[in-house]
């Protein structure tokens, strides 16, 4: 064969595609600050390999005496590649090629659950239960503004369009709408029956699904008009005492297909499904859990509901079908976790803490 056939022949032969891989990444102590339930750090789960451990990437989040600090919200992005983790007073940020920890910084009204948009580029991070969100580069992890609502900030989801951003505070029945191009621009949906805690939206951003103070259950805003819609009661349980967070749901998702609702409770360990094509959304069964859930969202494809517990649950059957274990075998809880996929070296898709409605 000629040395210019063998060229074309060398160059016509198609690259091997790399195989998406696919992990569920984990910040710990992901409840309060209890080291009992995984430990301090990222720990990182294969989807496709029935979500065996793989590793524990160090992290920072430490106190003056050297002790881990509760982590408080976990986001990622493509822009910066790199994973965010909030504690009580800081903002950390770690590279998703080298795992190294680029910066931490610490801000005077401390750091609670953040969102990022979806360029990746700016986040925005609300006090420790005080009286505003910062919006923040994602590259630096300086404040470029102030948004104050004296509201306690808590929760903070940012819309799937980018256009929009929604803070909830631990002293307010309104949930707050920013306009993320021009954050001085809010408005308010509401009142709702209590203090508004976890929340999610649908992907057409037109509904919020809220829990509140003394409800075991959810209630149903619409986003448009500003009104309260259903309050949805959990039926065939009681309300009793919860050992963390202080009200019966702490924890709402939809699946991405947006055919389900799930609410946690935390006083009978266990998860709740409604339909929610139905308004209001109708109950149609529940699971019982290993522990006190406080969280709930789901994988990508939407196959998979990962508690906070560490079960993971088929969202078709409503079944469990693993749980989350570490290195030594511990049960591995938090209610921080994020999918990663890479191809190769390099992150192209991420998921989000919040279980949020995918359809657009």
């Amino acid at each position: 064969m000629s040395l210019g056939i063998m060229a074309l022949f060398t160059h016509t032969v198609p690259k091997k595609k790399q195989a998406l891989k696919r992990y569920l990444y984990v910040a710990t102590p992901g409840i309060r600050n209890y080291l009992e339930y995984g430990g301090h750090g990222l720990v990182v789960f294969d989807i496709d390999n029935n979500y065996r451990f793989v590793k524990r990437i160090p992290t920072a989040g430490l106190d003056a005496e050297g002790k881990p600090i509760n982590v408080k919200g976990i986001c990622a992005s493509l822009a910066t590649n790199s994973i965010y983790i909030s504690t009580i007073t800081t903002l950390q940020c770690i590279d998703l090629t080298t795992e190294k920890v680029k910066w931490e910084r610490k801000y005077d009204e401390g750091c609670d659950r953040m969102a990022i948009s979806p360029d990746g580029k700016t986040i925005y991070l609300p006090t420790f239960e005080k009286d505003y969100w910062a919006v923040v580069d994602a590259a630096t992890g300086d404040v470029k503004q102030k948004i104050v609502l004296n509201s306690g900030a808590h929760n903070t989801v940012f819309g799937l369009n980018g256009k929009e951003v929604y803070l909830a505070g631990l002293r307010s029945p309104y949930l707050t709408v920013v306009n993320a191009q021009k954050p001085t621009e809010t408005r308010q949906v509401g009142p709702f029956s209590a203090s508004i805690r976890p929340f999610t939206v649908n992907g057409k951003q037109t509904l919020c699904f809220v829990n509140v103070n003394d409800l075991l259950g959810f209630e149903i805003g619409d986003l448009k008009t500003g009104k309260m819609l259903h309050r949805v009661e959990v039926s065939g349980v009681q309300k009793g005492p919860v050992k963390r967070h202080g009200c019966p749901s702490h924890g709402v998702g939809l699946t991405p297909d947006e055919k389900e609702v799930w609410v946690v409770d935390g006083a009978n360990q266990k998860v709740h499904f409604f339909d929610a094509t139905v308004m209001p959304s109708r109950q149609i069964g529940s699971l019982s859990l290993r522990d006190q859930p406080g969280w709930i969202t789901f994988s990508l494809d939407g196959k998979h509901a990962y508690p906070s517990t560490g079960e993971i649950i088929d969202v078709a059957t409503h079944k469990i079908i693993t749980t989350l274990q570490g290195e030594n075998g511990q049960g591995v809880h938090s209610e921080k976790m994020i999918e990663v996929h890479f191809n190769g070296q390099k992150p192209v898709q991420l998921g989000d803490q919040f279980g949020l409605g995918r359809v657009r």
